[in-house]
């Protein structure tokens, strides 16, 4: 009988102490998933550092699992709806490979409309608190950015806009492929895992990408000529890093602070200045490979920017009918790029 009781209320304590102990810290895995290469700068630059300071800033208890190239299946147009239906948790994306479905991000693609990538990705996350978000209702953006000087890499030299006529031309966008419409050339979209192929059967006779990712599509070797204009960029295309909601929202509050203070706007002006900043190395390859690069002076621009305009009366129009004021957009964006600009 004394054992018994003794072991009982052993036992007992032992319970008492277990219940005591603190609950194990949760542990999360995030799913990362995007179209280009793992060693493609912004995968190498952006996407790991991004996910290394979240596990760090978690102490180890999120990972993020990398899947490069479309890894966990579907085309690069189908991310944003992989973040939204859980198929990842978190994508990034070009913002304009769902045309139409974000009419106001557009504003930073609009022709001769950025300078600085710093500054175009800046006002973008500012504009996407005040004017996006309902756009985005069914994901947790994470950051917003763009690109550095968007650019013509042809397979025949390009200087002036009736040197586009009858080229066809990939385009990322709506309002990519409304330029190249406007400037003569035959839009052709595509996302950009497509281009070398397309290059290499013929079926394009050229791209608009910036410099930075030319290595990772070995552009270089496929055509022989650049175009890139001083001054204020010939395009540009805006991206998200997008989060699950449900999934951002399962997490306790410490492991969201965790995601929070590696996103928004510092992050944004990060993304977007390193991806600019890749352009000079990348820039350096073609010249190396022997390459034309052709620059436009900002007053050779003029040409473009008169044959570009059509772009910016059909994207007003548009806007119109579905009830938001894009000219304001465009004044806004302007005002807080040149805030940004002249207070760096």
């Amino acid at each position: 009988m004394t054992t018994r009781r003794t072991f009982a209320a052993l036992l007992g304590a032992t319970a008492l102490a277990v219940t005591a102990l603190p609950a194990a810290a949760q542990e999360v895995t995030l799913k990362l998933h995007q179209f280009l290469p793992a060693q493609a700068n912004v995968p190498k630059l952006i996407l790991d550092v991004w996910a290394d300071n979240v596990e760090e800033s978690s102490g180890g208890r999120i990972e993020v699992e990398r899947y490069p190239s479309m890894q966990l299946g579907g085309s690069p147009p189908q991310l944003i709806d992989q973040a939204i239906d859980g198929v990842a948790d978190v994508v990034w994306t070009v913002v304009g490979y769902t045309p139409g479905r974000f009419p106001s991000t557009e504003v930073f693609e609009l022709p001769f409309m950025v300078t600085d990538a710093r500054a175009g990705s800046a006002a973008y996350w500012q504009m996407f608190e005040e004017h996006m978000q309902d756009e985005f209702a069914d994901v947790k953006i994470l950051g917003t950015w763009i690109h550095g000087p968007g650019m013509i890499h042809s397979d025949v030299p390009v200087s002036t806009p009736d040197d586009m006529k009858g080229l066809k031309i990939r385009g990322a966008t709506r309002q990519v492929n409304a330029l190249l419409q406007a400037l003569g050339a035959e839009p052709v979209g595509m996302p950009v895992p497509a281009i070398p192929e397309a290059l290499s059967k013929g079926v394009i006779d050229g791209t608009t990408i910036p410099w930075e990712v030319t290595p990772a599509l070995k552009l270089t070797e496929l055509v022989e000529n650049h175009t890139e204009f001083e001054g204020a960029h010939l395009y540009n295309v805006t991206f998200v890093l997008a989060m699950n909601k449900d999934r951002y929202e399962s997490l306790p509050d410490d492991l969201k602070a965790a995601i929070d203070e590696n996103s928004g706007l510092e992050f944004s002006i990060f993304a977007g200045g390193t991806q600019s900043d890749a352009d000079g190395p990348s820039r350096e390859v073609a010249l190396d490979a022997g390459n034309t690069i052709i620059t436009v002076s900002e007053e050779e621009a003029e040409a473009w920017r008169e044959a570009a305009q059509p772009v910016y009366d059909t994207w007003l129009a548009e806007m119109e009918e579905r009830g938001i004021d894009g000219q304001a957009l465009i004044d806004q964006a302007r005002q807080l790029m040149a805030d940004y600009e002249g207070g760096s």
